[in-house]
């Protein structure tokens, strides 16, 4: 299903804000939000969801943990032991210090690579950012959800909360 989206660009947070809450009020798909720094409360006002990547990385360093712990414990009392001045072999304090770096290590590595794959930010994936968004501006893109609203009122509806510029998605 393609949808055509609308962009517009605006110049103060308050009105960015209004034109969400609007657009979500009367039906309207917020596809996304740009802003030059984060707006608290703006996630729940898109109707965006918590995150799940603690989850994942939860599970990323239990991982780590437990494969880093299985492998000292194999490699010294299982596959090689040694005889270290009547030490034991499945020592677990000499065994948390690659332990814990192995859990940083997998927590890290999987809630990245999660965040790409999520994100669809593939290896020379080129990204479009409408123009000032980095700079003073901020953007919002919207979409109709239903057929029932003519597509001549997402312009008005922008310009109606103070947007400086409205075009189509991918006229620029």
């Amino acid at each position: 299903m393609t949808r055509l989206a609308q962009v517009g660009l605006f110049e103060a947070e308050e009105h960015l804000l209004a034109a969400i809450a609007e657009s979500r009020s009367r039906g309207l798909v917020v596809v996304d939000a740009y802003s030059p720094y984060p707006i608290h409360g703006i996630d729940e006002l898109m109707g965006i969801r918590r995150s799940r990547l603690t989850l994942v990385c939860f599970f990323g360093g239990l991982l780590g943990l437990s494969l880093g712990l299985w492998f000292q414990y194999w490699s010294s009392a299982t596959d090689w032991p040694l005889n270290v001045g009547g030490k034991p072999f499945d020592s677990l304090p000499a065994f948390m210090p690659v332990g814990f770096e192995l859990t940083v290590l997998f927590g890290g590595l999987s809630t990245a690579l999660a965040l790409l794959v999520r994100s669809r930010l593939w290896p020379g994936k080129r990204g479009s950012t409408p123009p000032g968004v980095t700079d003073d501006r901020f953007a919002l893109v919207i979409a109709r959800s239903n057929t029932d609203l003519p597509s001549s009122e997402l312009p008005e509806l922008l310009r109606r909360h103070g947007a400086l510029d409205v075009w189509r998605e991918g006229d620029r």
